[in-house]
């Protein structure tokens, strides 16, 4: 791992690893099918094919303690199922049609409702049905966690920390509810929010529970607390982006779904403070609209270009990677580590990496 290409290819083998665990977790739970809906069939949706970010720096925390080792990383491999969970969910509450390219839990379980010709309302049905199943992969989760093959006195120090992990993921899921431009956030609170919501329990949180689980001193534990921090904002940051400027076919999500939802994003909040007077009452106006069709969203993608508000998020998604950068090389780790953390900070930050 002493190049860029090094890290990233040590990371591609890890996914591919933590994938594989998941595949065969998924096949010795299996749940059969239910009135002729198979529920395993759409987990796989939200399980396979992802970045595989947060088991990845379980796994990094894990190695700054201990060896490699194969019920570590199964056991980091659960944290894909608390993501699973946390999409499905997400895509209930945003009213997504689209997760990675393919109908998100909702829609395809309204879907076979329709197609069965089932009774009641499909579409109440598919959301219902999506939050069952998002609570099948939380209990998923523990069970993975608990059956990884991680010595007892090692799960013993993760439990308290994933549990406040979940909880802190909620809460911003909860505060996601009202996180709306309307409501006139500044940016600190969109930011904290932010953090709560991704940054915290895609980079920081893991980072924590890996190295918390091999038994990692307090000074490892804070050095990798802080570079989560760093990263995980400058994570977020990069998403609030490509939910703007990004597009579905790159994202699998529809490319304007931050705005047409009216989320009150880290760069919808900086167009607004630095764009001229006049600029800015249109953008209210714009986002003022119970609607927005594809001119309207694509005359706001041009007024938050103007404002410059893209190129200072940018500036900020630089500054966060120079302070994780700083605190790795301060920390005590061995030069691999320091070269693998410094990798998955740039790659948290490239688009569709």
């Amino acid at each position: 791992m002493d190049t860029a290409d090094g890290v990233a290819w040590w990371r591609i083998a890890v996914r591919d690893r933590v994938l594989t665990e998941l595949d065969a977790f998924l096949r010795e739970n299996r749940i059969g099918a239910v009135h002729g809906i198979a529920l395993d069939q759409v987990a796989r949706r939200y399980v396979a094919g992802g970045k595989c970010l947060r088991s990845t720096f379980m796994y990094i925390g894990w190695l700054c303690g201990e060896a490699p080792d194969a019920a570590a990383l199964r056991a980091a491999a659960a944290l894909e199922l608390v993501h699973a969970f946390a999409m499905i969910q997400d895509d209930v509450m945003d009213e997504s049609a689209l997760r990675r390219g393919a109908p998100t839990g909702h829609i395809a379980f309204a879907d076979a409702h329709r197609d069965r010709r089932m009774p009641g309302d499909a579409t109440r049905f598919g959301e219902s049905a999506a939050v069952l199943l998002g609570d099948i992969c939380l209990v998923w989760a523990d069970k993975m966690l608990r059956d990884s093959g991680i010595r007892p006195e090692y799960l013993h120090r993760v439990w308290p920390r994933f549990d406040a992990m979940r909880i802190e993921l909620a809460v911003g899921q909860f505060g996601d509810l009202l996180n709306d431009v309307r409501t006139d956030p500044d940016f600190a609170q969109v930011l904290a929010l932010a953090r709560a919501k991704s940054g915290n329990y895609t980079v920081r949180r893991p980072l924590e529970l890996g190295a918390a689980m091999a038994g990692c001193d307090e000074a490892t534990l804070s050095a990798l607390s802080r570079y989560g921090h760093a990263v995980g904002e400058a994570f977020q940051m990069r998403d609030d982006l490509l939910g703007v400027f990004g597009t579905a076919a790159a994202t699998g999500k529809p490319g304007d779904g931050d705005l047409t939802q009216h989320k009150a994003t880290t760069v919808v909040i900086a167009a607004r403070q630095f764009a001229a007077p006049a600029a800015r009452r249109q953008i209210d106006t714009l986002l003022s609209a119970p609607v927005l069709d594809a001119a309207a969203t694509d005359r706001l993608r041009a007024l938050i270009t103007a404002s410059g508000a893209p190129a200072r998020i940018e500036k900020m998604i630089g500054d966060r990677l120079g302070e994780a950068r700083r605190i790795t090389e301060g920390a005590a780790l061995a030069e691999p580590m320091r070269r693998v953390l410094d990798g998955m900070g740039l790659i948290c930050v490239t688009p569709h990496s």
